[in-house]
């Protein structure tokens, strides 16, 4: 995999942890959304460190 395909993924995984970020600041507190969102940023965490740190 080369380091275009990877910098495809970063733009991909940025654009998943914003919308996961607007969602929760709509849910209005509501908090199966809250923790839903928060199990989507987890996730995103783990994507951030295996695919983003590597263009680091």
């Amino acid at each position: 995999m080369g380091r275009k395909e990877l910098k495809k993924m970063d733009t991909r995984i940025k654009a998943i942890k914003k919308a996961a970020e607007a969602l929760k600041g709509l849910s209005g507190g509501m908090q199966a959304v809250d923790r839903n969102v928060e199990r989507i940023l987890a996730s995103v965490k783990m994507l951030e460190i295996n695919v983003t740190d590597l263009l680091l």
